[in-house]
């Protein structure tokens, strides 16, 4: 990916990134444990962005 990105595709990428996220602490206590893992959750060298 090239170093100078346009201000859309930081945006898109940034969205991504929070999407990445684990669960916070204070949700998995709210629901007793049950919501543990976020199914959003990527890994930045296994799977593809695709924002263009």
């Amino acid at each position: 990916m090239s170093s100078h990105k346009s201000t859309s595709r930081k945006i898109r990428l940034l969205k991504k990134q929070k999407q990445s996220s684990p669960v916070p602490a204070w949700i998995i206590l709210k629901t007793k444990r049950a919501v543990r893992t976020n199914p959003k959750r990527r890994a930045w060298r296994r799977t593809d962005v695709e924002v263009g």
